[in-house]
């Protein structure tokens, strides 16, 4: 009996073991299964918190190209657009530029049943057929594009440095995050838009020539930013004292005035290049995250590939501007020009990060420097165009070039497609040094209707905030510097108790004469109405020079050049 009760115990022991095994198969098996799912996630949001990083990047090359009495104010926009980016890209810009729905739309997502709005669709809602992804693919996805978004906004920071309103600078990131900028990703990155070389639909929801090829975002995300900055550029005008003529934001169209350039330099070199690599760096997220996985087949290589195109693009094109700019620019060597041709040469190559060989990154990168320089030089001397960080020269001009060289070189064993039609069966994907016509065909297409729709979109906006009075500050702000008008004093908190040699100075860095034994009365005036932050209540107009915040004074006198972004 004790062996029959002995047998029986073990048996229950073994059955247990069993459920246990069973248990531990079912939970192993879904791990096996999830965990590709699992480990793009996971690199989908490093790579996002690396292209997040380039706002930092952005922010110290913006304040180093700027005077310091506007140190605060290009500080606090780049923050802001940043903030309102998350927000309007949650309510409803993820999903106009990637949710379609059930039947597609070819121009802009948010049709039929759509997910994404306000993130609805992605959790709770499995009586509407929905689930939460289980590796939190949505999510990260949703945020690796929101950086995106963000880029292109904070990209017209820079052109408009200096004199645009707070209030108009927040209207219009709400503007391109919200519209302009999820309308240029829809037709190209998603699988319903028109030129977007993931659709695979037949018929008339087909892709025009089999898609166009803009890996990184050369056009969707950089051409974007520098048009609807020059356009912003041009609409708002030049800085007090940027051309000879004295005539101010009263000259329209820019090119119609006649005073030559007068150059104002930024305030440090040491933030320029430091924000310089930061975005150098942030663009091992940009282009490599944009195979937005790691684990299926040829992603690894791809983005392997696009490490070392991107760093060939961006060394070559920075050679290139600065020798330009040493024989034909300030004659000098200009760690600026160093930065712009390293930003030129990202932009450039983000198009063809994952499509060209190495040798063809070396010639992008090197005709993107005289993109670049060529660029630069043909806004300012003859458009006539005031661009404080070159916004168009780097991700304007260099974007158009990007997508373009992509169309030339793109080699056959990296090209892709959406579907194709008859005529593009042969050669769908590839450049034209290989045989290819059809993607020229749809990335010239693509390239003009993107102008068309930012430069029209943006001389709306920018248009309408100039004739509503809020696109640009008054002489007084502008004069006297953003920082103690708007934003309670200076960035700089040091105060000289001696004066300094001005001869020895360069002025136009601070916004004009930094001491002056005589302070002007509105520089006396802006700084008693911050005096309860500041301790600056003893000054008035016959203060002691040698206690007033040195960028907050009246700019009297401008020379030298500045840095992009």
């Amino acid at each position: 009996m004790e062996a029959i009760l002995a047998r029986v115990a073990e048996l229950e022991r073994l059955t247990a073991d069993l459920t246990t095994l069973e248990a531990s198969v079912v939970n192993n098996s879904r791990t096996l299964r999830t965990l590709p799912g699992s480990v793009d996630t996971f690199y989908l949001i490093t790579c996002g918190a690396l292209v997040f990083f380039t706002q930092a990047g952005f922010g110290l090359l913006e304040a180093g190209s700027v005077r310091t009495k506007n140190t605060r104010n290009i500080l606090i926009k780049n923050l802001l657009d940043t903030c309102i980016g998350a927000i309007v890209w949650w309510a409803w810009g993820f999903a106009a530029a990637y949710e379609t729905g059930e039947s597609g739309n070819r121009f802009i997502g948010g049709t039929d049943r759509p997910r994404g709005f306000f993130g609805s669709g992605w959790v709770d809602v499995a009586e509407e057929g929905w689930e939460e992804h289980e590796t939190g693919h949505d999510f990260a996805l949703w945020f690796f594009q929101y950086v995106f978004a963000a880029a292109a906004a904070t990209i017209v920071s820079g052109a408009v440095a200096e004199r645009a309103q707070l209030s108009a600078y927040l209207i219009y990131s709400t503007v391109i995050t919200g519209l302009i900028y999820p309308v240029v990703a829809h037709w190209v990155w998603d699988r319903n838009g028109w030129a977007s070389a993931s659709n695979m639909h037949q018929g008339d929801g087909a892709p025009l020539l089999g898609g166009q090829i803009d890996f990184a975002g050369a056009g969707v995300v950089h051409m974007t930013g520098g048009v609807a900055a020059f356009i912003g550029a041009a609409v708002i005008g030049p800085r007090i004292g940027r051309f000879e003529d004295g005539q101010g934001a009263s000259v329209f169209p820019p090119w119609a005035r006649t005073g030559y350039p007068v150059p104002i330099k930024g305030h440090s070199s040491v933030l320029q290049v430091l924000g310089t690599f930061i975005l150098w760096l942030g663009w091992y997220g940009f282009n490599p995250g944009s195979t937005l996985g790691i684990t299926s087949p040829g992603s690894a290589q791809a983005a392997a590939r696009c490490v070392v195109n991107t760093t060939l693009s961006a060394a070559t094109c920075g050679l290139v501007v600065v020798v330009l700019d040493k024989l034909f620019g300030s004659r000098t060597w200009d760690v600026g020009a160093v930065c712009n041709g390293v930003l030129g040469g990202l932009v450039s190559i983000s198009a063809a990060c994952s499509t060209v060989y190495p040798w063809a990154a070396v010639l992008i990168g090197a005709i993107g420097g005289l993109v670049n320089f060529g660029a630069s030089r043909f806004v300012l001397y003859r458009l006539k165009v005031d661009d404080p960080l070159d916004a168009f020269a780097v991700h304007g001009a260099c974007g158009f070039w990007g997508c373009l060289a992509t169309a030339l070189l793109t080699a056959p064993a990296y090209a892709y497609h959406g579907t194709l039609d008859d005529g593009c069966k042969d050669g769908g994907g590839v450049g034209v040094f290989y045989g290819g016509g059809c993607l020229i065909g749809v990335t010239v297409a693509t390239l003009f209707a993107e102008i068309a729709w930012v430069s029209g979109t943006s001389l709306v906006l920018f248009g309408g905030l100039k004739l509503a009075g809020l696109l640009r500050v008054t002489f007084e702000s502008e004069e006297l510097g953003l920082d103690v008008i708007k934003h309670g004093g200076t960035a700089y908190e040091n105060n000289f108790s001696v004066t300094p040699d001005e001869e020895n100075l360069d002025n136009s860095k601070h916004g004009g004469t930094m001491f002056s034994r005589n302070s002007p009365p509105l520089v006396s005036t802006a700084l008693a109405a911050v005096s309860s932050e500041n301790d600056l209540n003893s000054l008035d107009r016959d203060s002691d020079p040698a206690t007033i915040p040195f960028d907050a004074v009246v700019p009297t006198s401008t020379s030298a050049s500045t840095s992009t972004s």
